[in-house]
Parts: C-alpha cells; structure tokens; sequence
C-alpha cells in the first residue's frame, strides 16, 4: 500500500509544499516541491523529478554537466514528470542520490513562516 501524501500551497498564510521522503536506506528527507512548469536548477540543490509518487531522476547539476547519460534521463524523466522536488546538497550528494532513487512519500510538513 502506498502512503498518503498531503501537500499544502505556498500562500498568503506562510505555508510551503514539502513533503517527507523515505529513502532505501531508512534516512528521511524533507524535500520542498519546485513549480514544473517554471522549473529551473540551482547548483547548491539536490532534485528528485518525480511521477506518480516515483522518482525518475534524482541528482544536481553536477550530474548533468559530468555526465551525459545523466542528461538524457534528466530529460526524459522531466518528459512525463508529474512534479520536481528539491532540497539543499547534503555534503554526502552521492550517498543522497542513490538513496533518493529509490525513495517514497512519508507525510507531508508544514512550514511556518519565520
């Protein structure tokens, strides 16, 4: 059975989207949902694209300049994405990315405006 995932709308009250993820490892992430359609990469980032609550790709921008088939998933997962979900680069990236591949929606969190 899959968990239930609740999202809230960034708005006037403060709230933004995050959500909690589980990766295989038992780690959990709290990632922030990136607008699809106005969806642009940061370098201090980590992104998980995302469909139906399955990861597609995971990486940063390191990825795809280094590496080509990276870029070519990148791409494609965006392709048919359903949302892209971002945290900050833990200095583990690569530790993150693999654990984040494999990844599912825990519960979703709410952030209060500071």
């Amino acid at each position: 059975m899959v968990p239930m995932m609740v999202v809230f709308e960034r708005g006037d009250s403060g709230r933004s989207r995050r959500s909690e993820w589980q990766g295989r490892s038992g780690r959990r992430y709290e990632l922030t949902h990136d607008n699809l359609e106005n969806f642009a990469m940061h370098e201090t980032d980590l992104y998980v694209i995302v469909k139906g609550g399955l990861p597609l790709w995971v990486g940063s921008t390191e990825e795809l300049v280094a590496d080509p088939m990276s870029r070519t998933r990148c791409r494609l997962a965006l392709d048919c994405a359903t949302e892209v979900l971002r945290m900050p680069a833990p200095h583990d990236r690569m530790a993150a990315i693999w654990d984040l591949e494999n990844a599912y929606p825990v519960q979703a969190i709410t952030a209060q405006a500071a």
